[in-house]
């Protein structure tokens, strides 16, 4: 099965490793793997900021970027979320509409590929660890991702997984949120982060490396004994 790669900004810039483990991952499920280099932002933060012309644009390039017929699949719920949600909305009666509904259509995240397209759960992973899994708000309210990952963390030998309260509620950073609303960015923070504290969490796991980025700058300012990685990460360890 071919597949294209989706590499949002936050993983090309801060987290390369990620996108590498992902590709690991779909490569030993059997998949072949298509990266246009030429890729740039799918055009989230223009479009969350007010900037709809400037974000028609970047989507324009981005459509164009991954046509095609070939699946294509993203280690970042935000995104995918924003290209399946949110392309009709800039692109609606436009020329390329149709071609936007079919991008949409082929769009999808890392674990919700694996356990809805490929049907696979199990990976043969090793992940000696306690650990933790946070619902991010796009992965659960925008792509209604919610049984998969933990499917896939089931099957990981080692990995003792507890669920935390709130699992679901928002970690604070929604992107410019945790800029214009600093104060109650960290309250959340601090909140998840005792949440999984308190569910006897070594790591907390999630499909979207912002949230995870947010968490872990407030878990190193506070010296707390808790860390984060991504479920491609995880799903990659021990193989």
């Amino acid at each position: 099965m071919k597949v294209q790669l989706f590499i949002p900004c936050f993983i090309d810039q801060l987290y390369p490793q990620t996108g590498f483990n992902m590709v690991k991952v779909l490569e030993k499920a059997g998949c072949q793997i298509i990266y246009n280099t030429n890729q740039t932002c799918c055009g989230q933060p223009a479009f969350n900021a007010g900037f709809w012309s400037e974000a028609r644009q970047v989507a324009t390039k981005f459509v164009k970027d991954f046509e095609g017929t070939d699946f294509i699949v993203g280690p970042s719920a935000s995104c995918v979320g924003f290209v399946r949600n949110y392309y009709g909305v800039l692109f609606d009666d436009s020329a390329i509409h149709n071609d936007v509904k079919d991008l949409a259509k082929r769009t999808y995240e890392f674990s919700e590929f694996l356990t809805e397209v490929l049907k696979i759960e199990d990976l043969g992973a090793t992940f000696e660890a306690r650990a933790t899994y946070h619902d991010s708000c796009a992965a659960l309210r925008e792509c209604k991702i919610k049984e998969g990952p933990r499917k896939l963390l089931s099957h990981v030998k080692g990995l003792q997984i507890s669920e935390m309260d709130e699992s679901e509620t928002c970690c604070g950073f929604g992107g410019s949120f945790a800029v214009k609303f600093e104060p109650i960015s960290i309250a959340m923070a601090d909140q998840k982060a005792h949440h999984a504290l308190d569910a006897g969490a070594e790591y907390i796991i999630s499909t979207d490396m912002s949230c995870l980025m947010h968490l872990q700058g407030y878990i190193q300012k506070k010296q707390l004994p808790l860390k984060t990685i991504h479920l491609a990460d995880v799903l990659a360890s021990g193989w």
